[in-house]
């Protein structure tokens, strides 16, 4: 688990821009520029017997096909995407479409099309403006050759995603895979790699306070960059807040000693501070989002019990890998540092915690939900085995209340506790 872009700002900005439609696709129009003008400078090596045999006439009614068809199956493949993406959204959660916006087979195949059109349209211009000598027709034609044949197969490959694509199954397995990768990585390095902040953790006497400089909710701390500002004497920082907390600008996020008014605002500056939550840092976001669609789909104009108990089985899955990883023993990376590692409640609360509430007047979901805060209750981690058994306390207490059979109330899933654990 690669933890470096959770510690640097400048490595979490270049995967965010990868992860851009545009960017992939700006990347592959101006590759196409160049293959196209490249013919210019190939036309000298190409041996005279082969330019006599391959003609302009014999490239350009390929390009123009390549040129209108390309153009048709782009807007085709944007207008699908875009329904996909708002049918997961409406049917699981709008915050798995920020999930799907990166999905990198959708940038490749239409960053390819468009890619192909361009190409096949600078072609064609470069023809008319009888810009080619007559050896480029040579170049074009091979290079159209291999553009075809990538065209073939990412229509081939871009089939066989729309099967999938704005299915509920999809948008489970990518949220899935996004909660896991930010929850292994808070587990290999708790505090990101800080001290962990404790009630015991004592804080210098001279620590002035420093103030969020926007509202919003915290996504990343560049760590990296911090250790820079704090290598000089005994300066060293101390975060009251985490990735993924709502913030209001002015108020006190962090305390900081032997620092001056100017590394003040380079601290602020290593905060990255939007208007939604992300999964670079924030490990509870993942099982929120799947807490989400999975309390969309017990509400009653869904009525789907199923796609609960999905998210049931995944989230006890992320939970028990959590719990199985051993941590770090090392010493903290960013030892001036101190900051709060995630707590298991949370991570309890974030994945269970609606269900337990929405579910409850369903016994196929209080009984499945209960059986996974039991196996979690029985993991290595003591902090997770606690907040499971209080939750499974709670997800009890509410079955009490909802369910509308005394037999089912009387069940082992439906009957809380006379106290709590």
């Amino acid at each position: 688990m690669n933890t470096d872009r959770a510690s640097s700002k400048p490595l979490m900005m270049l995967m965010r821009g990868a992860q851009l439609l545009w960017v992939r696709v700006a990347l592959m129009a101006l590759l196409a520029v160049a293959a196209s003008t490249l013919a210019v400078l190939l036309e000298d090596v190409i041996p005279a017997t082969i330019k006599d045999r391959i003609k302009p006439n014999a490239v350009m009614p390929v390009l123009t096909i390549l040129a209108s068809s390309m153009l048709a199956v782009s807007t085709f493949s944007l207008n699908v995407m875009v329904s996909a993406h708002n049918a997961a959204a409406s049917q699981a959660t709008p915050r798995v479409h920020r999930i799907l916006l990166a999905d990198t087979t959708t940038h490749t195949a239409l960053a390819t099309f468009i890619g192909a059109f361009v190409y096949a349209l600078t072609s064609i211009i470069l023809f008319k403006a009888q810009l080619h000598g007559p050896g480029a027709s040579v170049a074009i034609l091979g290079v159209t050759v291999a553009v075809v044949v990538l065209v073939i197969l990412a229509m081939l490959r871009w089939i066989d995603h729309l099967s999938d694509l704005g299915s509920m199954d999809n948008s489970l397995r990518v949220t899935e895979a996004a909660a896991h990768g930010s929850l292994m990585r808070s587990r290999i390095a708790p505090a990101l790699g800080a001290q962990t902040l404790t009630d015991a953790t004592l804080m210098p006497e001279n620590a002035d306070p420093i103030l969020a400089p926007r509202s919003g909710y915290l996504q990343f701390i560049d760590l990296r960059r911090l250790d820079r500002i704090l290598e000089k004497g005994d300066a060293m920082i101390y975060f009251n807040i985490a990735p993924g907390e709502a913030i209001l600008k002015g108020r006190v996020i962090a305390h900081a000693a032997g620092l001056t008014q100017e590394e003040h605002a380079q601290v602020q500056g290593c905060l990255t501070i939007s208007d939604t939550r992300t999964f670079e840092q924030d490990s509870a976001f993942g099982l929120l989002v799947l807490s989400e669609i999975a309390a969309r789909a017990l509400s009653p104009g869904v009525n789907d019990p199923g796609t609960a108990l999905d998210v049931i089985n995944r989230q006890e899955r992320l939970l028990w890998d959590w719990a199985q990883t051993p941590r770090d023993g090392a010493t903290p990376k960013h030892d001036r540092v101190f900051m709060r590692q995630v707590a298991a409640a949370d991570l309890i609360e974030s994945a269970y915690g609606s269900i337990a509430r929405d579910g409850a007047g369903m016994i196929e979901v209080v009984d499945r939900l209960l059986e996974a805060l039991e196996t979690l209750s029985q993991s290595p981690d003591t902090a997770l085995c606690k907040a499971a058994s209080d939750m499974a306390y709670h997800a009890r207490s509410h079955a009490a209340q909802a369910l509308p059979l005394a037999t089912q109330r009387a069940r082992p899933g439906g009957n809380p506790p006379d106290s709590a654990p």
